[in-house]
């Protein structure tokens, strides 16, 4: 089974190398060290540790909806048509890109720099604001 960095579990898991630490020096994924002395993170492990990550999701309220591909992030740039905009946001790793209507862009009071959350169900890709 393949070994992570913390710097990798980190990437993968859409956090900051620090907080990946953090969870590791509490105890809340297991480690190990090589040769080298360098902590790695067994890859069953960090699978688990993902899932258990994802259902957890901390103190926010559940969400009502059917999508279940959620990536939380930030608005990088919002391109406003007369009818039709496009909203993009870096959710980690992942440049999402969703065309929407206007009204929907200003009812959610979409602007660069606020966080929001890409659901992505097929090839929809559903926007909600956080």
């Amino acid at each position: 089974m393949q070994d992570y960095t913390i710097g990798q579990a980190a990437r993968l898991l859409g956090v900051s190398p620090d907080t990946a630490r953090r969870w590791a020096d509490a105890g809340r994924v297991a480690t190990h060290r090589d040769e080298a002395g360098r902590r790695l993170i067994d890859g069953r492990d960090l699978a688990a540790f993902s899932v258990e990550l994802a259902k957890g999701g901390g103190e926010e309220e559940p969400s009502h909806t059917s999508v279940r591909n959620a990536f939380p992030g930030i608005v990088t740039a919002i391109k406003l048509g007369d009818v039709a905009a496009q909203v993009e946001i870096q959710a980690g790793p992942h440049r999402l890109v969703s065309l929407l209507t206007r009204e929907a862009v200003e009812e959610l009071g979409l602007e660069v720099g606020m966080e929001a959350t890409a659901r992505v169900k097929s090839t929809n890709v559903h926007i909600d604001r956080a």
